[in-house]
């Protein structure tokens, strides 16, 4: 019911809402209808105006106000004895996605390649072999505590 209801108001919303504050590029992201159908959420986006919170916040409020229009011809287009009220809310999740989407473009454009982070693990390994090799070695004398003697037992290296 709600994918027919998305259609149906997608064409209505498109060719017969001429409120001067709904774009033309309103797109229906979802219908959301409760079990009895008294009440129906419809997310829309509007791509034309996606970084102005004040245009986003007039055309919902002209797609309210035309919400009463838009049900009576759902119920003429869908034959149907009872249509969802309509509440339009803005689809935030298109806009998160986008955001999400520059972040981690701008992640893999600032790392590394496969290649290049090899080469420098290979370079940092290299480097702490030779500071090992030029590091003098160093000598550990072990006594003997059980005996009373201060003599090494042993030198390590």
């Amino acid at each position: 019911m709600a994918d027919q209801i998305q259609r149906e108001l997608a064409e209505l919303i498109r060719f017969e809402v001429k409120d001067p504050r709904v774009p033309e590029s309103v797109t229906i992201a979802g219908v959301e209808v409760n079990r009895d159908l008294s009440h129906g959420k419809v997310f829309v986006t509007m791509l034309e105006i996606e970084s102005d919170a004040e245009a986003k916040a007039e055309a919902i409020a002209g797609l309210n106000k035309a919400a009463g229009f838009l049900r009576k011809q759902l119920s003429r287009k869908m034959r149907l004895r009872s249509v969802p009220a309509l509440h339009f809310l803005y689809d935030e999740v298109q806009e998160s996605a986008n955001k999400l989407s520059a972040l981690i473009d701008d992640a893999v454009s600032t790392n590394t390649t496969v290649d290049e982070t090899i080469a420098v693990s290979e370079t940092t390994a290299a480097e702490a072999t030779a500071a090992e090799a030029t590091r003098p070695a160093e000598t550990i004398a072990v006594t003997d505590r059980t005996g009373g003697s201060d003599q090494p037992l042993q030198e390590k290296q």
